[in-house]
């Protein structure tokens, strides 16, 4: 089952799987128990409170999620979503750490999430192998 699951989805719907399915937990997460320390996002929370910042990480990746069995073409929706919520979250811990300097470790959760970012962009770029004829149209994207 697992590995009808893998060749259905492919590498770019691995990563929009599994990125999807964090950003939404990440988002489930701030629901349940806020970030404590809240001053390497407190340029985001002059726009929108924690909660509100947390239903866009759960739309983000469920967005993704849902982009995940369809074929490359049209996947495209996941990966700026995977995107679209991660970017402002880095440069408000960056803007954290230097020029505000609030947060000194502000650098690190940066670099975490342009980290985290990575193998979504350089998988966005990959053209997925063609899938075996006994593939075609299972799940209706056919």
């Amino acid at each position: 089952m697992l590995g009808l699951i893998a060749r259905r989805l492919g590498r770019r719907g691995a990563i929009l799987a599994s990125f999807g399915a964090l950003w939404a937990l990440y988002g489930v997460g701030q629901l349940i128990e806020p970030l404590p320390d809240t001053r390497g996002i407190r340029l985001l929370l002059r726009v929108m409170p924690l909660d509100g910042w947390a239903w866009c990480w759960i739309v983000c990746g469920l967005l993704a999620l849902a982009s995940a069995p369809l074929r490359q073409g049209r996947d495209w929706v996941g990966f700026p979503a995977l995107l679209v919520i991660v970017v402002p979250w880095m440069c408000s811990y960056l803007a954290s750490w230097w020029p505000l300097h609030d947060y000194p470790r502000g650098w690190i959760a940066a670099l975490i999430w342009a980290v985290a970012a990575v193998p979504v962009i350089v998988v966005a770029g990959w053209t997925e192998p063609a899938r075996p004829e006994h593939m075609e149209g299972w799940g209706g994207d056919g």
